[in-house]
C-alpha cells in the first residue's frame, strides 16, 4: 500500500480558516506536522492532529511519511435567519468544512 488516507467531513467551521491550519503542514513529514499542530494557536490544529493520527493509523507503518495531499473543501452550509427591524431577517450562513488528508512514503 503506496498511500492512506482519512477523511473528516461535515466539521463545524468555516474552509477558509481550516485551510490555514492545513497549509502548515502540506509537505511535511508525518512527526513534524504532528509536532507543528500543538503549537498553532488556531481551534482546527486538534481536529486535524486526530485526522492526522487516523491517517497514520490507516497506514499501518510509522516510518518515512509524508503529508502529501491537504484538501479542505466546502461542507453543507446551515441557514439561520437573523431578525432585523420593520419584520425584516438576514440570512447566517453556519459554514462547515470536509477535510482530506493523503500520506505517502514520496512527496
Amino acid at each position: 500500500m503506496n498511500e492512506a488516507r482519512a477523511e473528516l467531513k461535515n466539521y463545524r467551521q468555516s474552509p477558509r480558516k481550516v485551510r490555514l491550519v492545513a497549509d502548515v503542514i502540506r509537505g511535511k513529514s508525518v512527526s513534524e506536522a504532528l509536532t507543528l499542530l500543538d503549537f498553532v494557536p488556531k481551534r482546527a490544529s486538534l481536529p486535524i492532529k486526530k485526522l492526522l493520527a487516523s491517517a497514520l493509523a490507516n497506514s499501518g507503518k510509522k516510518d518515512d511519511l509524508i503529508v502529501k495531499t491537504v484538501e479542505v473543501n466546502a461542507g453543507p452550509i446551515l441557514y439561520r435567519r437573523r431578525s432585523r427591524s420593520r419584520g425584516m431577517a438576514n440570512p447566517i450562513r453556519k459554514r462547515t468544512s470536509r477535510v482530506r488528508i493523503v500520506l505517502s512514503h514520496d512527496a
